[in-house]
Parts: C-alpha cells; structure tokens; sequence
C-alpha cells in the first residue's frame, strides 16, 4: 500500500496491511513542515530462529509504533530528537515499513524455551 504524502493533512488517513501472520494497522496524519505522524499497532506473530540453536521460533508481538515520516530530507531544526524515516518521492510505501519494523525486531536476540533453561 502506497499512500501520497501530500494528501495527508490534519484528518488522520487510516490503514491496514497484513504480512504473514503480522497486522500493521494506525493512520497518517500531517504533523507540520513535512513531517507526517504514522502511529500504529504491530500485532501477530513473527517467525525467526532462536540465536543459540538455530531453531524455528515463534515470536508474539503487539507493540505501538510511532514514528514521523518526512517529505524530503529531514532537518532537525529545534535539536529535538525524533523518530524520522525520510521520503524522497513523497511516497509512504507501508508494506516496506511493515517489513522494516519486522526486520528490526528479528534483528534482536531471541532464544527458544530449551534455550532458555541451559
């Protein structure tokens, strides 16, 4: 699901995409300058290995995302740290935000039950 970032305005711009066995669903709403809000919840169950054995794993999550989205390159002109993914077709690609947000909790350490007990 692709969404155009300058359609996005003050009235929040809904979606839903499914990877697997992952649901991403929230909205987009415009923030100010370029910057668009994206808040989220991250619901399902991601497959990954257990890092010590090497085994299939099943992984629940349910988190809240949020994060702002830039139209362009994003300048920080306030030295206030945000989260800030910049766009430079002024295109939010969510399928490609979901796989990111998926990729990044794979990314961490996860160890399976007969692991966990040695």
């Amino acid at each position: 699901m692709k969404v155009t970032l300058r359609k996005v305005g003050n009235t929040p711009v809904d979606f839903e995409v499914k990877s697997d066995e992952i649901t991403f669903k929230g909205y987009l709403q415009y923030d100010s300058g370029k910057l668009i809000l994206l808040k989220a919840n991250l619901d399902g169950i991601a497959l990954t290995e257990c890092n010590q054995c090497g085994e299939e794993l099943k992984l629940p999550v349910n988190e809240e995302i949020e994060f702002f989205i830039s139209d362009g390159v994003y300048e920080d002109e306030g030295n206030i740290e945000l989260d800030v993914v910049e766009s430079f077709n002024s295109i939010a690609d969510i399928d490609e935000l979901l796989n990111s947000e998926i990729e990044l909790i794979k990314s961490d350490y996860h160890s399976c039950e007969n692991c966990k007990t040695k």
